[in-house]
C-alpha cells in the first residue's frame, strides 16, 4: 500500500480511482463495511482504492481544545486499513485553511485534480467542507457535475446500538473493554514507549513496564485488565494498570503493565497493549501486603483469562 501525507505526495500520473474519505479512527466495524465496500466497487471497475484521512481530528482545529480521545495512531490505521486492500493512504493535513473550503472546492481539488475519483464511497453521516455544509446529498450532485459516481453507506448498529468512533470511546472511559472490543472487530490497542518508573512494582515482586503513551491516546478507565503486551511480533500475557497507585498517594495517572513470565528490560521500545478484559477498579489497599495478594489474585485471573 502507497502511503501519501498531503496532496502533493499523490504521484503526478495517478489515475482513476474509488476514493473513501473520513476520519476512520478506529477502523472499526463500520469503517471496515465502508472500506470493504469501496475496495469491493474499485476491484469491479479494476481501479485501486484510496483512502482519504485527516491528521490532526478535525475537531482540534475547528474546536481547539476538543480533541477526541484517539483510538488508533496515524501508523496504527494504515497498517489496519492495508489489511482490507486499499491500495492508496492518503493523509491530508487538517489546516484552519482546509477547514475553511467550500464543499465544492474540496471535491474538485482532492477528489477530481488529484485522485481523478470515478466513485467515493462515504458514510450516510459523512460531511465536508468549511461548516460541514457538504453532505452526501450536496456530494452526489457534485459528483454528477465533476464526473464521479457516489455511495452512501448506512452505519452498521447492533441491538440498537451504532458502531461509532463515539460510542467506542465511551466504552472505553467506562473501562467496557469487551463492548469497545465487540465494535472494533478486535481489542483496543494503547501504543507507547517503555520509560522508566518508580520502580516500586519491582520491589513488590512485580516488575512493570511503564508507557509513555502519545497525546490524546484512550485510557481506560482506572482499574485492573488482563491482556497482551505486544512488541514486534511477539504477543505476551499481561496484567494492565492504569491509574493513579492511590495505596501510595500517587497523584499522575500512570500506564503500567506487568509481563506474566518474562523478566526482560523492555526500556525505550515502542510497545502496544492490546486490553482485553477488565478485572477490577482501581483501589486504595490499607498496607502493602494486602496490595501483594491483591495482585497475586489478578496475575492468576489474568493467567485463567488469557490461557491459550
Amino acid at each position: 500500500m502507497q502511503r501519501w501525507r498531503g496532496l502533493e505526495a499523490v504521484p503526478t500520473g495517478w489515475g482513476r480511482s474509488v476514493v473513501t474519505v473520513g476520519v476512520f479512527d478506529g477502523v472499526h466495524l463500520g469503517h471496515q463495511q465502508l472500506i470493504g465496500r469501496a475496495v469491493q466497487r474499485g476491484r469491479a471497475r479494476g481501479l485501486p482504492t484510496v483512502l482519504v484521512t485527516f491528521d490532526p481530528h478535525p475537531a482540534e482545529v475547528v474546536r481547539p481544545g476538543s480533541h477526541p480521545a484517539r483510538l488508533t495512531t496515524l501508523p496504527r490505521r494504515a497498517d489496519l486499513v492495508s489489511g482490507l486492500g486499499v491500495d492508496a493512504f492518503l493523509v491530508l493535513p487538517f489546516t484552519p485553511e482546509l477547514a475553511r473550503t467550500a464543499p465544492a472546492e474540496f471535491a474538485h481539488e482532492v477528489l477530481v485534480e488529484r485522485l481523478h475519483a470515478a466513485d467515493v464511497v462515504v458514510g450516510r453521516n459523512f460531511t465536508f467542507g468549511h461548516k460541514a455544509a457538504g453532505d452526501v446529498a450536496l456530494l452526489t450532485e457534485l459528483g454528477q457535475r465533476f464526473g464521479f459516481g457516489v455511495e452512501g453507506l448506512e452505519l452498521i448498529t447492533d441491538d440498537g446500538i451504532t458502531f461509532s468512533s463515539t460510542y467506542i470511546r465511551a466504552c472505553i472511559d467506562a473501562g467496557d473493554m469487551a463492548a469497545a472490543a465487540a465494535a472494533l472487530g478486535r481489542p483496543h490497542r494503547v501504543e507507547g514507549v517503555v520509560v522508566h518508573g518508580d520502580r516500586r512494582g519491582r520491589d513488590l515482586g512485580f516488575p512493570t513496564a511503564n508507557l509513555a503513551t502519545g497525546p490524546y491516546s484512550a485510557l481506560p478507565a482506572d482499574g485492573v485488565y488482563a491482556g497482551r503486551f505486544v512488541l514486534g511480533e511477539r504477543s505476551l500475557p499481561a496484567a494492565i494498570s492504569v491509574g493513579t497507585n492511590p495505596t501510595f498517594s500517587g497523584k499522575e495517572r500512570t500506564v503500567e503493565a506487568y509481563v506474566l513470565d518474562v523478566d526482560e528490560d523492555f526500556y525505550g521500545f515502542e510497545v502496544a497493549l492490546d486490553i482485553e478484559h477488565r478485572l477490577r477498579g482501581q483501589e486504595r489497599f490499607a498496607d502493602v501486603d494486602a496490595l501483594v495478594a491483591q495482585m497475586h489474585r489478578d496475575v492468576a485471573r489474568t493467567r485463567e483469562l488469557l490461557a491459550p
